[in-house]
C-alpha cells in the first residue's frame, strides 16, 4: 500500500514538473509583473476597494429609501392600526436623513479610512517591490557566480592530478594529496550550494510574481544602470519622511480618529429625518362610517425631530476610549519617524561600506589577474609549474566571486536607500 501511495505522489510531482515554465525577465519586467500578479498586492487592492465602497455605504442614509407594500387585512368593527397605518391596498413609505451630524462625520471618517487604505496599498506595493528586487538580485548573483565556481572545479582537479603525479614520483608528500582532495570536495560543495541557492531564488521569485509553484524566473544577463541617489543624508531623510506610505497611513488614521471623536460628540445635537407615506384604501368594510371624512388616496410628508437627552455619560466614555486610540496612533507615528530616520542613516552607512568593499574587491581582482598573467608567462619560460598556474587561476576565480558579491551588495544597499526615500519603483521602472 505504501508503495502505491509513493507511486501516486511521484506521478503527481512529475505532473507538476511537466507543466512548470521558465521565464526570463529583466528587473523592471519582474517588478511590473509582481505589482499585478503578487497575491499580497491583490489583497491590498481588494482592501482598498472595500474601504472605498464603505464611503457609499456611509452616505446611504442621506438618500431616499422608498418601500412599497400592502396593508390588506380583515376588519371587524372599528379598523385598528397595523404598524401605524389603517388597512390599505397599497402602502408606500420613504425615509431620508436631512440633518444627522454623527452620520455626516461617519461619512467623512470613512472617506479618510478609504484614503488610508490607499496608503496601506502603496506601502504593500513598496514592500513587494523590495522583496522582488532582493530575490532578483539573489538569483542574478547565483547565476553569475555559478560559471566561475564550475571553472574552479576544473582547476582543482588539475591541481590534484599534478600533485598525485608528483607524489607518485616521490617529489611531494602524501598529505598534499589529501589537501588537494579536500579543496576539490569543498569546491564541489560550494558549487552545489550555489546551484541550490539559485534554484530557490528563481522559484521564490516566480511565486512572488504570481506564477505557479514549480515555475522559475531567470534574470537576464544585462547590466543595470545604477539609480540616482539623493545628494546627501539630510535630503534623503526629508524625502523619506515626506513620501513614506506608512507615515501617511498613520496620519490618515489619526485624522479618522479625530472625525470619530467629533461624530460621537455630535450625538448631543438634534437629528432631523424626512418621512413620507402614502396609502390607498379600499371601499370595503365601510371605513367611511368611522372617519368624518373618508378618501381612498392618503399621504403625508414631514420631518421627524429627535433631541437626545441625558446622553452625556455614554458620550464621554466613548470619547475617552477613542482618545486612547488616538494617543496610541501618535506614539506609533513618532516611533515610525524615528525608525525611518535610523533606517536612512543605516542605509547610508551600508552604501559607504559596500562601496569600500567593491573598491577592495576590484583591486583584489586586478591583482589576481596580474598574478595569473605573470604565472602564465613564467610557465612559458619554464620558471613556473602547472600547479602554480592553476593555483593562480583558483585565486582569480575567488576574486571574481568576491567581486560579484561586492557588486550585488552595493546595488542592494543603493536600492535599500531608494526604498526608504520612496523612489524604488521609479528607479526600477
Amino acid at each position: 500500500m505504501r508503495t502505491f501511495f509513493s507511486l501516486v505522489a511521484s506521478l503527481a510531482i512529475a505532473a507538476v514538473g511537466a507543466h512548470a515554465e521558465t521565464y526570463t525577465l529583466t528587473l523592471k519586467q519582474a517588478v511590473e509583473r509582481g505589482l499585478t500578479g503578487n497575491p499580497e498586492v491583490t489583497l491590498a487592492k481588494l482592501d482598498e476597494l472595500k474601504a472605498a465602497q464603505g464611503v457609499a455605504l456611509a452616505k446611504d442614509p442621506f438618500t431616499p429609501h422608498v418601500g412599497v407594500g400592502s396593508g390588506l387585512a380583515y376588519t371587524n368593527g372599528m379598523p385598528l392600526s397595523i404598524e401605524g397605518s389603517a388597512p390599505s391596498i397599497i402602502q408606500a413609505k420613504a425615509t431620508e436623513y436631512l440633518f444627522n451630524q454623527p452620520q455626516l462625520y461617519a461619512v467623512r471618517q470613512q472617506r479618510e479610512v478609504a484614503r488610508g487604505a490607499g496608503f496601506a496599498s502603496a506601502q504593500k506595493r513598496d514592500e513587494i517591490a523590495w522583496q522582488i528586487a532582493g530575490l532578483y538580485l539573489d538569483a542574478d548573483r547565483a547565476n553569475r557566480t555559478l560559471e566561475t565556481a564550475r571553472n574552479q572545479i576544473g582547476s582543482f582537479e588539475r591541481v590534484l592530478d599534478t600533485i598525485q603525479a608528483r607524489v607518485d614520483e616521490g617529489r611531494e608528500l602524501p598529505i598534499d594529496v589529501h589537501q588537494a582532495k579536500y579543496n576539490l570536495t569543498a569546491a564541489r560543495v560550494r558549487l552545489s550550494n550555489i546551484e541550490t541557492d539559485r534554484d530557490m531564488a528563481e522559484r521564490n521569485l516566480a511565486i512572488a510574481l504570481g506564477y505557479r509553484a514549480g515555475d522559475m524566473v531567470v534574470p537576464t544577463a544585462t547590466d543595470r544602470t545604477p539609480a540616482t541617489l539623493p545628494p546627501d543624508e539630510a535630503a534623503a531623510l526629508q524625502a523619506a519622511l515626506a513620501e513614506s506610505p506608512e507615515l501617511k497611513r498613520l496620519q490618515s488614521a489619526l485624522i479618522a480618529k479625530g472625525l470619530e471623536i467629533k461624530g460621537v460628540e455630535s450625538r448631543r445635537l438634534p437629528q432631523i429625518d424626512l418621512v413620507a407615506q402614502y396609502a390607498l384604501f379600499g371601499k370595503y368594510n365601510d371605513l367611511n362610517q368611522y372617519f368624518a371624512k373618508f378618501q381612498r388616496n392618503n399621504g403625508e410628508i414631514g420631518a421627524s425631530f429627535q433631541l437626545p437627552l441625558f446622553a452625556s455619560t455614554g458620550i464621554k466614555a466613548a470619547v475617552a476610549q477613542i482618545d486612547t486610540d488616538e494617543q496610541h496612533l501618535r506614539v506609533e507615528l513618532q516611533s515610525a519617524k524615528d525608525r525611518i530616520a535610523m533606517s536612512v542613516h543605516q542605509s547610508y552607512v551600508g552604501i559607504d561600506r559596500a562601496k569600500l568593499g567593491a573598491d577592495l574587491a576590484k583591486e583584489g581582482l586586478e591583482l589576481a589577474r596580474d598574478q595569473l598573467t605573470l604565472a602564465l608567462e613564467q610557465l612559458n619560460d619554464g620558471r613556473a609549474t602547472l600547479r602554480e598556474v592553476e593555483q593562480a587561476r583558483i585565486n582569480e576565480s575567488e576574486k571574481w566571486i568576491a567581486f560579484y558579491d561586492a557588486q550585488f551588495n552595493q546595488e542592494r544597499a543603493r536600492l535599500d536607500l531608494l526604498r526608504q526615500t520612496g523612489n524604488l519603483l521609479a528607479s526600477i521602472q
